[in-house]
């Protein structure tokens, strides 16, 4: 079938290539975010275009239940000072950083968690997203590591203990963030893209021809019928994240984590290589960290892992028709009104252009799908739709709470 034509979302919008928010207090950030990302969708013709800013923006949480008061405020008090005191307005304080192609709106059931266990809460938008598929047209991964990097440091203005949190690509950032920042206190990570698939180095070569094919300068072109998501998928952002993960690969081999870590993924991963995560937690010294391990053999052990450090999770549930879980699972809940059981989106671009009737059926009939990771095994089940909620989330916080109560 031939090439979708391309449209005027597949071109650089001019407004987000790059990070600029260095010189701003984190509430001016998330506002001069907000009103880029309004003059964005402003033409889009969308019916709610402030839902759309909603979910793409950065945006920031004060904790339900903060920690005992400032050393300096209950000084004054003339209350006498304990280990629980502190210099800051808050102890703990978490980073939110999206995955590639993704937005914020993925972070905010993650976010709401660490909210009520007492965290300041910040989270950032990677330049080239919120926008439209074509700023990922000429946005690097150094951009990206500026804008992890900034929000960082005005998450340790505030708080004592720094944490960092990503999914995916994002999760990829906040542990190249970490070898260089000791601030960091533990990592948080969502099926994180430590390795991809080394066709992604040679994605930049389109530079070479695409002046003349500008579809070549993309992988997938597709409707982008997500609010939240880009569904296209230009070749630089592979190969920028492929450079990323080549950088933090080289670090890690110099550098050893002796932080706490815990990590939620699915063993059928299509996206990253889930190998290549088990290989860097064995590595992880500290005793406090965990591996999540979404698997379709919950009794099958990886042979020489550490058995403490990893928790099986039956990702089959026959009653919902789940075959397996997969890499846009993991951080969000069944009843998320977007992305979960009775959600407005369906996860069926795999169907699109070359499966048309497939494609069709599998938006019209949601009920009646399989869903999972895009194995070749799922496939051949019938209709299946990527999964796009963990319907084991619950469990996710409780296995979570017991890493956040264990910390040092």
């Amino acid at each position: 079938m031939a090439t979708p034509p391309l449209e005027a979302r597949h071109q650089p919008s001019g407004l987000n290539s790059q990070f600029n928010g260095s010189r701003l207090a984190f509430a001016d950030y998330v506002a001069r975010n907000r009103d880029m990302l309004g003059r964005a969708h402003s033409g889009s013709g969308v019916a709610d275009p402030e839902k759309i800013v909603d979910g793409n923006a950065p945006f920031e949480l004060k904790p339900n239940n903060p920690s005992p008061p400032p050393c300096r405020g209950r000084a004054r008090e003339g209350v006498e000072t304990s280990s629980f005191c502190r210099e800051k307005p808050y102890r703990r304080g978490v980073l939110l950083t999206h995955g590639l192609s993704d937005s914020p709106y993925s972070m905010r059931h993650l976010a709401a968690f660490f909210q009520e266990n007492g965290f300041r809460v910040m989270a950032v938008l990677l330049p080239g997203h919120g926008t439209q598929p074509g700023d990922l047209l000429e946005v690097t991964w150094q951009e990206w590591a500026k804008t992890v990097a900034y929000g960082a440091y005005k998450l340790a203005e505030e708080v004592d203990e720094v944490y960092l949190a990503g999914y995916s690509t994002g999760a990829t950032l906040s542990v190249y963030q970490s070898l260089r920042d000791n601030r960091v206190r533990g990592l948080l990570l969502f099926s994180p893209a430590l390795k991809i698939t080394r066709w992604a180095a040679l994605a930049g070569l389109h530079k070479l021809y695409s002046w003349l094919i500008p579809s070549a300068r993309w992988v997938d072109i597709k409707p982008d019928l997500d609010i939240y998501k880009y569904e296209s998928f230009p070749k630089n952002a592979a190969a920028q994240l492929y450079a990323l993960t080549k950088e933090l690969s080289a670090q890690l081999q110099q550098h050893e984590l002796d932080i706490p870590v815990f990590i939620a993924a699915s063993a059928d991963d299509m996206t990253v290589k889930t190998s290549v995560t088990l290989e860097f937690m064995a590595r992880v010294r500290h005793p406090s960290s965990k591996l999540v391990l979404y698997t379709t053999e919950p009794e099958k052990f990886p042979p020489g892992f550490p058995a403490a450090k990893l928790e099986l999770m039956n990702s089959v549930v026959p009653e919902q028709k789940i075959l397996s879980s997969a890499h846009t699972a993991i951080v969000i809940p069944p009843e998320d009104k977007h992305y979960g059981v009775a959600g407005e989106y369906s996860n069926c671009v795999h169907y699109y252009p070359d499966e048309m009737e497939k494609y069709a059926a599998c938006l019209k009939h949601p009920e009646q799908d399989f869903q999972g990771e895009l194995t070749e095994e799922n496939l051949k089940a019938g209709i299946l739709r990527r999964l796009m909620y963990n319907p084991n989330f619950a469990a996710l916080k409780v296995s979570m709470q017991r890493f956040i109560d264990e910390l040092p």
